[in-house]
């Protein structure tokens, strides 16, 4: 058989051709860059000036008289007169309409004017520069133990993968049992047990660092096991990779495959904080309550619900602020990790090996399937609904096996009946969030200001907004949390497509003549649906507490809907007289997060178990 060799030389140089250069790809990726960040900038100015024109509107979309709320609010015993209403509206310019006062209100910040507040009188800045001091500080003590919790999460995952012993993949039950508490009743227990009962640190007020440890345990605790659990499943694809079995071959010491172990991962990882931590700013609100911290998300709320515009204004645009910079700071410092890889289209993939499940992985989820069917028939043969004064707070007998509440209602027999429609409800609003954020974060020129902005909007805000339109329902509330909830998934996904996009065999594969269509579903989604699919499963505890927060605010399920979340809130008051109250809500939560975190990894390890045989 003879060959063309002139033939296949041209057919050679012409596909080397099609495969740009390291300066080529430099300037198309300089180019790319600018274009990323300039559509980036219009986001968030799109975004944000979206968002304050909204909050402006506040006041007429909630269907109520913003005059009687703040004349409530001022004094609660004087009288809605007719009169006094006129006189409140003539006050405040209620009758110019939303867009003149907001008009008015941002002529006077170009002069470094906040406003006055509607209800106290008195300038909007002196009350809000503290404020974003405590929040700040709390957020960096959070963070700080964000890290801690983290790092311990995975300490076994690296010590066994710098020393070539990672063989058996982990279930990360414990990352999401941490994952799961809620943040609120954290905060309850370690105020009783740290501030009561051993008095070691102050349970209210702000009075120095001493009143920082306890609110940033609360809020850090679940965040760095969010954190963790998500590094601790793509480290073994970093262990994995041919430069670790040289390094180690050869006997460099562990401590350098470490670290660049986590220099290939915490990138992936990095964009969750700022929807995990930085949003603390403002959504830390009912820690902020617990321990009386004066913080923002305080400060917001507040103003949100006594309808106190000038204030909330100048408390959203100063997290819309924050957002911008801590998207900024996050994105360049990924860039800088990654390093010129990212830059130069040359970055590996991360494959995760075919690693076995344990085998107590399947009782454990067995385990925790059997209690909540146990836990739902046995709640249904009770009435939920049945009040007895009489048995106030009892604690759990036989006739009542997980006690009763502040009415005496029985409450296996309310965790029973509202199992379905917490689950439901919150499978749902997870579901919506993961597929908006994944479809906005394939796009990240359009989508990344606006995530960085939502991200830091706290869900009662926009629980308070959505309802001003759609009314007080279980579905408002779904929807308020859908509104915030997909930011965590676009960031995410814009992080990981990003890496992904730079890989050589992506590269390979366009140069080939792949499609975008082909690359998407051969490359792109491959490595994207497993990791987004652990973060919602380590989530999914987080929508039914906020949809409990909703509606503990009358924003959502009204009383006496028997659902998870509302029975938390419901009987957060009573944590430390009758415990019991709050630990069969939050111990069902706890089930739910590891079933759902056991059965993904036994999924997972089904599917890699049957691609191995069919290789």
């Amino acid at each position: 058989m003879r060959v063309d060799v002139s033939t296949s030389r041209a057919a050679t140089r012409d596909a080397a051709a099609t495969v740009p250069s390291p300066a080529r790809r430099r300037a198309s990726a300089w180019r790319a860059g600018i274009g990323t960040g300039a559509a980036a900038l219009a986001g968030r100015v799109a975004a944000g000036a979206a968002l304050l024109v909204t909050v402006a509107l506040l006041p007429w979309l909630s269907r109520s008289d913003p005059a009687l709320t703040v004349l409530r609010t001022r004094s609660a015993e004087q009288n809605p007169t007719p009169g006094a209403l006129a006189a409140v509206r003539d006050e405040l310019g209620l009758d110019d309409g939303p867009f003149t006062l907001l008009g008015r209100w941002l002529g006077g910040l170009l002069r470094g004017d906040a406003g006055t507040s509607w209800v106290s009188g008195e300038p909007v800045l002196p009350d809000l520069v503290p404020a974003l001091g405590v929040s700040l500080t709390l957020v960096a003590g959070a963070l700080v133990v964000t890290v801690v919790v983290a790092a311990l999460v995975s300490a076994r995952t690296v010590f066994l993968g710098s020393h070539r012993r990672l063989h058996r993949a982990r279930a990360g039950t414990g990352a999401a049992v941490l994952a799961a508490l809620p943040k609120f009743l954290l905060a309850s227990v370690l105020a009783t047990v740290f501030g009561v009962w051993l008095g070691w640190f102050p349970t209210s007020g702000w009075v120095g660092p001493a009143s920082m440890v306890l609110p940033a345990l609360a809020l850090g605790v679940p965040s760095g096991a969010m954190i963790g659990g998500l590094l601790d499943q793509a480290l073994p694809a970093a262990f994995h990779e041919p430069w670790a079995r040289t390094w180690y071959a050869v006997g460099f010491p562990p401590g350098h495959a470490v670290r660049h172990a986590l220099r290939r991962t915490v990138p992936g990882v990095l964009p969750q904080l700022l929807p995990t931590v930085v949003a603390l700013v403002g959504g830390a609100v009912s820690v902020e309550m617990i321990f009386n911290v004066p913080g923002v998300g305080r400060l917001v709320l507040g103003a949100a619900l006594a309808q106190d515009l000038p204030v909330l204004q100048a408390g959203t645009l100063t997290l819309v602020l924050l957002g911008g910079a801590a998207g900024l700071g996050l994105r360049s410092l990924r860039r800088r990790m990654l390093g010129p890889a990212l830059r130069e289209g040359a970055l590996p993939t991360l494959h995760r090996p075919p690693m076995p499940v344990p085998g107590a992985l399947r009782y454990v989820a067995a385990a925790c399937a059997l209690a909540l069917v146990t836990l739902c028939v046995a709640g249904l043969l009770r009435d939920p609904l049945h009040v007895d004064t009489a048995a106030r707070l009892l604690p759990p007998s036989t006739a009542h096996p997980l006690g009763t509440d502040s009415l005496g209602r029985d409450l296996l027999a309310r965790l029973g009946h509202g199992a379905l429609r917490t689950t439901g409800v919150a499978l749902a609003v997870t579901a919506v969030s993961v597929l908006v954020g994944v479809l906005l974060g394939m796009v990240p020129k359009v989508s990344a200001g606006l995530t960085e902005v939502v991200s830091t909007l706290p869900a009662v805000l926009a629980g308070l907004l959505v309802t001003g339109l759609t009314g007080p329902s279980v579905l408002g509330a779904a929807l308020a949390v859908c509104v915030v909830g997909w930011s965590p998934y676009a960031a995410q996904t814009s992080a990981l497509l990003q890496q992904e996009r730079a890989a050589g065999h992506v590269t390979a594969s366009v140069a080939l003549g792949g499609g975008r269509v082909h690359v998407l579903r051969r490359h792109l989604l491959p490595s994207l649906v497993p990791p987004v699919l652990r973060n919602a499963l380590l989530r999914l505890p987080t929508a039914v507490l906020v949809l409990a927060s909703l509606g503990f605010l009358g924003l959502g399920a009204q009383a006496p809907s028997p659902e998870w979340g509302r029975l938390l809130s419901e009987n957060q008051a009573y944590v430390e007289l009758a415990p019991w109250t709050v630990l069969g809500p939050a111990a069902a939560l706890v089930v739910l997060a590891v079933l759902a975190v056991a059965g993904a990894g036994i999924v997972q390890g089904g599917v890699r178990g049957r691609g191995r045989s069919g290789r």
